[in-house]
Order: structure tokens, then C-alpha cells, then sequence
């Protein structure tokens, strides 16, 4: 029992010790918190007379800026408001100076007026003191106006057609001389770099035959080899007194050559008769087209000239054997392309146009036996025909002067062409035709009014002119020397230039006594 009660006593002793801790602690923590509160109270008071402090400052702040603000605003309208007086003081002044100047104007127009009409009288007086001056210089010269104006106006032409004649006269001079300077430079190049060989002029050829037994044979029974042969060919065959030779003769030199090399054959084969003639012409005819066709390429490739049609490069064979004044056309051909591609690219020209045109342009012989015209022409026809560029057909067609030339290559083969055919050596020109083109040149010379007479000197190459003095003046004369010059160049061809000398002379002659 008494372990038990020692174990209550104990227990209900905790209980009250835990009772009175707990009021205890009870009593302290109101005790803390109150004291809290009052701390908070005494804080949020202090704080709140700082915010009441701070917003009195604030406010008078807010008060200073306020007027400051406007003090600023007073003295921004204060100095706009002095801006704008001094601008309507200046307007104004400006408005009393325009009103002054539009015065002085009025004064100055109302002047100039007064001035005109002063002016306009002044200028009647003079218009009739005028009349009455020229009135009376009429009456002591004895000369109506439009005749004394006609007779200064004739004076001052005869005055102005001296000095433009000395002038064109020095002109033309001063540019002579550079131009053929310069132009003797470009073609001496050009020739001396060009050389080719020429052959003689012929329309017959002449076949060697063994024995004159032979003629026999190609006459034939009651001449139908001879008949047969010419038939086939189209070419005369001439069996003369002449021993052992026979004489071809064609104006068309490619049948001509067909001619001579079937009748060759014919002799060497010795069997003559109708049938044989006609084989041995045929194969003649494949051989000169062959012959023709590699000439034609040969000389394409010699030049250099590339994408051609078939047909002209055939065409261009046939030049082969064709002549000019003793002059070989294809040779001639390519010589004129070698000397126009030169002078193309020593005046920085297109060389490869200058190159086929002038190889091309005389393409038109190869048929102008047969088509009726000018070769130039013919050839220009051709070309156009298989599409050669305009400035080719142009250059051909105009190489004689029977189209005007549009570009610097149609000049150079030109050029190039009477380079060729008029060089030393190059052609032969028969006697007949030489005294046709002298006496063409003469006539020429002596169609112009004023000429007395006119010869032909230096081979056709120059032209001397003898005037009436009293009909032809000094003026008159380099007129003549000029128009000559142009219809010699419209109406003759001839290779290189003609030189045209216009002389006048006076004599005064007497007898003494």
C-alpha cells in the first residue's frame, strides 16, 4: 500500500506541477504578445507621422514646381510675344518698301512709254528721211534699188566664189596629200606581200596532131566527125593548111577545155566516129568538173574563207579558166581577197568580209556568158541566191560602181581590184579596146561647155583639158577639172585612175612694125 501511495502521491504531484507550468506559461505568453502589440501600436504611430511629414513635403514641392512652372510658361509667352512684334515690324516695313518700289515701277513704266512713243516717231521721221535719202541716190545714180542691191550682191558672189575656190583648192589639196600618202602606204604593203603568176589572153587552142592523116580522120566521111564533134561540144573545130595542128576556138573557156581534152584523147586513141566523140566527151566533161570543183576548193582553203555552199565553190573553180585582159579570174580572185583582207586589217576593218568578198566578187564571170548583164551584178544575184551575208552581195555588186557601197570592205575590194588588174604586169589590154577607152575619155573631155580641146596622154592614165579663157574662168576651170573627173568615173571603166588636167591659157599677141 504504501509503494501505491507514493505512486499517487507522486502522479497527482505532476498533475499539479503541470497545472501551474501551464498557467504559467499561460500568463507569460499574454504577457508577450501584449507587449508585442504595443510595440506595433508605438511603430505603426511613428511611421505614420513620418508619412504625414513626407506628404507636407511633397506637397510644397509640388507647390514650388507649380510655380515654376508657370513663371516659365509667363516668360515662353513674354518672349514669343516680343518675337512677334518684331516679325509684323518687319513685315511691315517690308510691306512699305514693296508699296514704294511698286511706285518707282509705275513711274519707270509710265517713262519708258513716254520713251516708245518718243522712240516710234523718231523712227517714222527717220523711216521717211530714209526714202527720201535713198530717193535721191537713186536719182543721182541713176540705179533703182534692186538693181544697185543686184549689182552689190553680184560683186560680193564673184568675191566669195574666188575665196571658196581657194579654199576648197587648199582643202582638197591638203587632203590629197594625206590621203594618198597614207593610202600608198596601206597598198604598198599590201602589194609587196601579194605576187601571183598571170597568162595570156585566148579564145582558141591549138591541138598537135601526129601526122596530117589525122585530119582526115576527124573530119570524117562527108565531115560528120568534124560535125558530130562540134555538135557535142559546142565548139568550133578549124582544120586549116596549118601541118599537123588543129585550132579549137570557144568563146567559152570551159568548153573549150572539154573540147581539147576529148579531142586528144580521141587522136590518141585513134577510133574517130560519132559514137566514140560523144563517150570521150563525156568523160572529158566529169574530168574539167572535177578539175573545177578541186580548183574551186583549192582556193577556198589557200584564202581561208570557210561555210560556202557547194555550188559557189563550183562556181568559183569555173573561174579557172576564165581570163581578163591576160589576166587568170581565179588567180585575180584570190589576189583581190589577199589585198582587201591586208588593207581590212591595217585600217582595223572586218577582215574575214573583206577576205570573201573579195575573193567572191567577180563569181559573176563564171556565167555572164550565158546570163545576160553585168558580171557584178550576176555575181550579187548568185550570192544573195545561197544566202551570203548583205555586206558580201553589197561589196560585190558595187566592186564597178553600179550599186553605192554601205560599208568600209565594199571600198577595199574595190580597191584591191583595181590593185590587181592595174599593176604593173598584171593584164593586157588589146589595141581595139585601148583606142575605144582613149577615145571615150576624149569625148568625155570635150562634151563640158568652155573645152577646146582634149587629149589623152600617158596610156589613157591622164587627160588634159584645153579651155576657152574668155569662157572659163580660174574658178570655172577647177569646176570643170571636178565634173569631168565624176561622169569619167560614171561612164568609163578602167583599171587604176585617170588623172584630169584643166589648162587655162591666155596669149596676148602683137605686131611690131
Amino acid at each position: 500500500m504504501g509503494v501505491l501511495a507514493r505512486i499517487a502521491v507522486c502522479i497527482v504531484g505532476l498533475i499539479v506541477s503541470a497545472a501551474a507550468g501551464f498557467a504559467l506559461g499561460y500568463y507569460l505568453r499574454n504577457r508577450f504578445v501584449g507587449q508585442r502589440i504595443a510595440e506595433r501600436e508605438e511603430e505603426a504611430e511613428r511611421v505614420l507621422e513620418e508619412a504625414k511629414a513626407r506628404a507636407r513635403e511633397l506637397e510644397l514641392d509640388a507647390k514650388d514646381e507649380a510655380i515654376r512652372l508657370k513663371q516659365e510658361v509667363e516668360e515662353d509667352n513674354k518672349r514669343r510675344v516680343r518675337e512677334l512684334n518684331r516679325e509684323e515690324s518687319r513685315l511691315q516695313h517690308r510691306r512699305e518698301s514693296l508699296d514704294h518700289r511698286m511706285d518707282s515701277l509705275e513711274k519707270r513704266e509710265r517713262h519708258l512709254r513716254e520713251r516708245e512713243e518718243k522712240a516710234k516717231a523718231r523712227e517714222i521721221e527717220l523711216d521717211e528721211a530714209w526714202d527720201e535719202h535713198v530717193q535721191e541716190l537713186e536719182r543721182i545714180a541713176g540705179l533703182s534699188r534692186e538693181e544697185a542691191r543686184q549689182m552689190l550682191l553680184d560683186e560680193v558672189q564673184e568675191e566669195t566664189k574666188a575665196d571658196a575656190a581657194r579654199i576648197v583648192r587648199e582643202m582638197e589639196s591638203r587632203a590629197h596629200a594625206e590621203a594618198e600618202r597614207r593610202a600608198r602606204e596601206i597598198i604598198t604593203t599590201a602589194i609587196q606581200r601579194v605576187a601571183s603568176d598571170q597568162v595570156a589572153e585566148t579564145t582558141v587552142s591549138s591541138i598537135d596532131l601526129p601526122n596530117d592523116e589525122m585530119k582526115g580522120r576527124i573530119i570524117g566521111r562527108g565531115g560528120r566527125n568534124i560535125r558530130a564533134f562540134e555538135s557535142v561540144t559546142g565548139v568550133d573545130l578549124i582544120v586549116d593548111d596549118t601541118p599537123d595542128t588543129v585550132v579549137l576556138s570557144s568563146f567559152d573557156p570551159v568548153r573549150r577545155e572539154i573540147a581539147r581534152i576529148a579531142l586528144e584523147r580521141l587522136v590518141l586513141d585513134g577510133r574517130i566516129h560519132p559514137g566514140r566523140i560523144e563517150e570521150m566527151v563525156e568523160k572529158a566533161k566529169e574530168e574539167v568538173n572535177n578539175v573545177i570543183r578541186e580548183a574551186g576548193e583549192e582556193a577556198v582553203m589557200e584564202v581561208g574563207v570557210h561555210g560556202l555552199h557547194p555550188e559557189i565553190v563550183k562556181m568559183l573553180g569555173r573561174l579557172r579558166y576564165r581570163t581578163s585582159y591576160g589576166q587568170n579570174v581565179l588567180q585575180h580572185s584570190i589576189e583581190t581577197a589577199r589585198l582587201a583582207s591586208m588593207m581590212a586589217s591595217e585600217l582595223g576593218a572586218d577582215v574575214d568580209m573583206a577576205k570573201t568578198a573579195g575573193l567572191l566578187h567577180d563569181i559573176g564571170k563564171s556565167v555572164d556568158h550565158e546570163v545576160d548583164g553585168s558580171h557584178a551584178i550576176i555575181g550579187a544575184e548568185i550570192a544573195e541566191r545561197y544566202h551570203v551575208p548583205d555586206e558580201i552581195v553589197n561589196a560585190i555588186a558595187a566592186h564597178h560602181d553600179e550599186r553605192e557601197q554601205s560599208t568600209l570592205e565594199a571600198v577595199l575590194v574595190q580597191a584591191a581590184d583595181a590593185i590587181s588588174g592595174a599593176r604593173p604586169g598584171a593584164r593586157r589590154e588589146s589595141l581595139e579596146h585601148y583606142i575605144r577607152r582613149i577615145k571615150a575619155l576624149e569625148h568625155v573631155a570635150t562634151s563640158f561647155q568652155g573645152v577646146d580641146d582634149a587629149y589623152a596622154i600617158n596610156a589613157g592614165r591622164e587627160v588634159r583639158i584645153m579651155v576657152i579663157p574668155e569662157k572659163v574662168d580660174d574658178v570655172a576651170a577647177i569646176n570643170i577639172s571636178r565634173d569631168i573627173a565624176k561622169k569619167v568615173e560614171e561612164t568609163i571603166q578602167y583599171p587604176g585612175q585617170i588623172k584630169v588636167t584643166v589648162i587655162r591659157e591666155t596669149r596676148a599677141v602683137r605686131y611690131a612694125r
